[in-house]
């Protein structure tokens, strides 16, 4: 680990491997294949596989003797596999190598952010001193997004010989990369078909069982020397074997060039014919390198966050997997944020709220992206108006798991590996998410000025989850109030009353004032759109103007429980009893999963006031100090920093941060009102995926929301970015432990405006265009602008 753009590991640890394996994933943001050595087949140390967004597929499982259905990323079958061993001469074959080789010495895995590649290497010793030399080099094509190669050389140290190579295309594949899904069925992939062309590319086609996705793979591999290939084909696999000359200083060269096709594509084509071609017309090894470096030197310019030291060393790593998870290319795609990327199959591959963490850093740098992720959603709009009319309301009710369809994926058993026991999980009634992605929305017409999105599928977003708030929120003639009964808030833990027989909680604090939230600002959307628009939407929803006046209403009216001068975290909060968090600490060190230690025992996080991430708190992520007063306000409290400050404190003592999300929101949190341990949460989470926090968790996938989350700390949390209406606001939250940084965005219809922060100081340039200057609006709302074409440092102050 000796430079920023270098993520290395200098030694093999069978412990740790499937951690590298993710951390080292290369993606394009149509396909992504985890860092795995070629050599390698799926156990319990390694896991080989590629996902593509959106290739999702259900199966039917008995757990527990209930049947249930999971719909899943599906892992495709395997590219990348080299085989190969030393027939020295006069000497007997040697076996097979590969990292786990009692022969292994020496063992180095790079991956080069800059270049957006992974190399591999690794010295064999045998007994007689004979040594090979193995380099991998492997790349996920960022600017041709149906191909992917990986070069293999081979060289001899003191003997001659010849080498044997078998590259395989592996289709025999199931999911299987999570231990607690084992009991659930895992093969997606029927209908093989393998063979080799005789230019020599090999293919493999199959169909996914329920979706019926076509997938065509095909590998063209080369070498040099050049040598005849034995074919040797199943029905799942296509295999090329050959024998090379291997001498010091004549070393041997294999590539293997990879392009991927499924009957998700447009223009709709044969997958297995089109990837049969495209690999075969693909370049040379050096000319795809080139033009891969290339394209990701475009979105380095684009999306870099420069931050002096360590931590700019990971941030960057951060913003490496966020791009090749969602890149310029899942603008043309119609699928969400994975939660885990597109690296491994944690979480099924689905989408949840994660998207919150994600598309603001996405709106200010990729707004195209962005915006294609935000009309995933819209295009799952009718799949969530069904879901409400089924429960009963009207407006849009999203799923807390989406996939392919936008109806509910959640599942209803969840394993807690602690005590082996099947139990009913409720995770669906986390309707919050639907103001997360109205939040969305509002943020990015906020970044980009894009009325036509806002005017058309954001608006109607916005009204659909708005009119599913009005419609769920009920009148309490005692409290004079209305509430929201029957939830899950963002701590997951609560799920029902102590000794209730129905889930669910009621008045979750976030769910209620970010609903209320969505009211006003469906109101203010509503009251800026045209004549004929409004009366569109309005026969949409079914809606009059009285039905706007009740949402107004609800608006103000929303309840929001309080306890022992603090905000609840739902009504009742207050009554649990309180954890002796020491004698649990003491039992059992770590408690991150508290909810699964308490179940082990026979208990339930139910009874207590203990939440496993920020659920109150959130509300200080959501909204600067002076924002979430005026949301309050507007709901008839009064939010002054004493009472949010004991808010704070109140909940940090009775968090465990099961979730990598949790020291992310109260670093935020306290970042902005300069608490003393801001920049301890800040660091746990930047270290959580990169020192596996949560306890072999990353091995099955990346966190992408946490991940995103660092980087729109840096820029709208510490440089205090918030585009606003009047002009991109700017009011620094200094962190003395991230003292400058340097970045570009995209405001506006601008692109590469640039940034710079140092203490007390901005400097902002804007390259020339024909739009107008930026507004600034800076501390004390002074107003500032910044002509096209033009530089300027500004003075800030400092607290």
């Amino acid at each position: 680990m000796n430079t920023s753009w270098y993520w290395e590991y200098d030694h093999y640890d069978p412990k740790t491997e499937r951690l590298v394996e993710s951390l080292c994933t290369l993606g394009n943001g149509r396909f992504a294949t985890r860092g795995s050595a070629p050599e390698t087949t799926a156990d319990e140390i390694h896991y080989p596989a590629t996902y593509l967004a959106g290739c999702y597929n259900r199966l039917t499982s008995t757990v527990a003797g209930h049947t249930v259905s999971n719909e899943d990323l599906v892992r495709l079958p395997d590219w990348t596999a080299l085989r190969y061993r030393c027939l020295p001469d006069g000497a007997p074959p040697g076996e097979w190598l590969g990292p786990d080789h009692p022969t292994l010495r020496h063992y180095r895995v790079c991956l080069d952010l800059r270049a957006g590649t992974l190399t591999r290497r690794m010295l064999f010793r045998d007994a007689e001193g004979r040594r090979l030399g193995v380099t991998h080099t492997r790349l996920v094509h960022m600017g041709d997004p149906y191909l992917a190669a990986q070069r293999t050389v081979l060289r001899a140290y003191g003997w001659s010989g010849r080498i044997e190579a078998a590259s395989v295309l592996d289709g025999d594949i199931l999911n299987a990369g999570v231990d607690r899904y084992r009991a659930l069925a895992g093969r997606h992939l029927l209908d093989h078909r393998a063979g080799v062309e005789a230019e020599g590319t090999a293919w493999l086609s199959c169909t996914t069982s329920v979706s019926r996705i076509r997938i065509g793979l095909a590998v063209r591999t080369s070498s040099h020397p050049v040598a005849a290939m034995d074919r040797a084909c199943t029905a799942t696999t296509a295999r090329q074997a050959s024998v090379l000359p291997i001498s010091r200083g004549r070393p041997v060269v294999i590539v293997k060039t990879a392009a991927l096709f499924t009957s998700l594509d447009r223009p709709l084509a044969d997958p297995v014919r089109r990837s049969i071609e495209d690999a075969g017309r693909a370049p040379d090894f050096a000319s795809l390198l080139a033009s891969h470096r290339a394209s990701w030197q475009r979105l380095w310019d684009e999306g870099e966050l420069r931050v002096p030291g360590e931590t700019g060393r990971i941030l960057r790593l951060h913003a490496f997997h966020v791009l090749q998870t969602l890149s310029p290319h899942t603008a043309e795609l119609d699928t969400g944020v994975p939660a885990r990327g597109l690296h491994g199959e944690a979480y099924r591959g689905h989408v949840f709220w994660d998207e919150l963490f994600v598309l603001p850093y996405l709106a200010l740098h990729f707004p195209e992206t962005a915006r294609a992720l935000l009309m995933y959603r819209h295009r799952r709009l009718p799949a969530a108006r069904e879901a409400a009319a089924r429960a009963g309301a009207k407006g849009a009710m999203f799923p807390w798991q989406s996939g392919s369809s936008g109806f509910e994926e959640s599942q209803r058993l969840h394993l807690n590996p602690s005590s082996g026991r099947w139990l009913p999980d409720h995770s669906h009634l986390q309707r919050h998410v639907g103001s997360a992605i109205a939040w969305n929305v509002w943020q990015y017409g906020l970044a980009t000025g894009d009325t036509a999105f806002m005017h058309g599928p954001g608006a109607e977003l916005l009204l659909q989850i708005a009119r599913f708030w009005a419609d769920t929120a009920a009148w309490d003639a005692g409290l004079g109030r209305y509430r929201i009964r029957g939830v899950v808030g963002p701590d997951e833990y609560h799920d029902a009353y102590p000794d209730a027989t129905v889930p669910g909680i009621d008045d979750n604090a976030y769910t209620n004032v970010t609903a209320s939230w969505v009211l006003a600002r469906a109101l203010d959307l509503y009251g800026e759109l045209p004549a004929a628009r409004r009366a569109e939407l309005l026969a949409q929803l079914g809606c009059g103007a009285e039905d706007l006046a009740a949402w107004e209403d609800v608006s103000h009216l929303m309840y929001v429980p309080f306890h022992r001068g603090v905000i609840s975290q739902f009504h009742g909060y207050g009554d649990l009893a309180e954890l002796d968090w020491d004698t649990y600490r003491a039992r059992y060190h770590d408690i991150r999963r508290l909810d699964r230690i308490l179940e082990a025992e026979g208990d339930t996080p139910n009874r207590y006031q203990a939440s496993k991430q920020a659920d109150t708190l959130m509300l200080g992520y959501l909204f600067r100090p002076t924002e979430l007063a005026l949301i309050l306000a507007r709901l008839g409290h009064h939010l002054d920093d004493e009472l949010w400050h004991r808010t704070v404190a109140y909940y940090l003592g009775r968090t465990c941060h099961g979730s990598t999300l949790s020291s992310l929101v109260h670093g935020w949190v306290l970042a902005r009102r300069q608490g003393r341990d801001a920049w301890r949460y800040c660091q746990e989470a930047l270290l959580g995926d990169i020192t596996d926090v949560q306890g072999g968790t990353t091995g099955e996938g990346i966190h992408l929301g946490a991940m995103a989350g660092t980087l729109d700390l840096v820029g709208r949390g510490i440089v205090g970015l918030a585009p606003g209406p009047d002009g991109l606001r700017i009011d620094p939250v200094p962190l003395s432990e991230i003292p400058g940084s340097a970045f570009s965005l995209a405001y506006f219809g601008h692109r590469d405006v640039r940034i710079r922060f140092r203490p007390g100081r901005l400097g902002i340039r804007v390259p020339p265009s024909h739009l107008g200057p930026v507004a600034l609006v800076l501390p004390g709302n002074r107003q500032e602008w910044v002509a096209t074409g033009h530089e300027r440092w500004l003075r800030l102050p400092q607290n």
